[in-house]
């Protein structure tokens, strides 16, 4: 069954719980979403609460996915720029499915939704987002129609002697 996915929905507290427990799974299973595993639920809050403040000024926009048990299943922060000159385009933030869900194109489906819900806000016309090198993810963000941009090697430090590339995926909406 697909995902249904909602933008901007109503911040409950079940929902910060089950942004904090996807986060902290996804995460936990190696996911490149700003951690490295193992990591609890109580490092992650913080950085949560980071995005429900930008969300709160108007700099963020949440989209969750729910799966038909009504569990958050994927998530995706939509953030605008606030520099007058780059207004024209926004970028794609902790863009995470559950690890249960993975393998199912529920991926593909929040990156369309995600486009989608660019699409409709005003103005913007390209999504970019960053990704963790040597995991594949430039090449899964490329079959969903972004292009690579710009490549820093060894701009993020997993563990010592473990350095990844930081890479720029960009999405034309036009």
């Amino acid at each position: 069954m697909p995902l249904t996915f909602t933008l901007d929905p109503a911040i409950t507290p079940a929902l910060r719980d089950g942004v904090v427990d996807l986060w902290t799974e996804v995460s936990n299973a190696g996911g490149a979403v700003g951690f490295v595993p193992p990591v609890s639920r109580e490092e992650i809050r913080p950085e949560l609460v980071k995005h429900l403040v930008a969300m709160a000024e108007g700099r963020a926009r949440l989209l969750v996915g729910h799966d038909t048990a009504g569990e958050v299943a994927a998530t995706a922060f939509l953030t605008f720029n606030t520099h007058r000159l780059m207004r024209h385009w926004l970028w794609l933030y902790t863009v995470m499915v559950h690890p249960r869900h993975q393998g199912r194109g529920y991926g593909r489906d929040l990156l369309a939704a995600a486009a989608d819900a660019a699409r409709g806000l005003d103005g913007i016309t390209a999504i970019r987002l960053t990704c963790r090198g040597g995991l594949g993810l430039e090449r899964f963000y490329g079959g969903c129609g972004y292009k690579e941009v710009g490549r820093v090697p060894g701009a993020i430090r997993v563990a010592d002697g473990d350095d990844r590339d930081d890479i720029t995926m960009l999405l034309s909406l036009v």
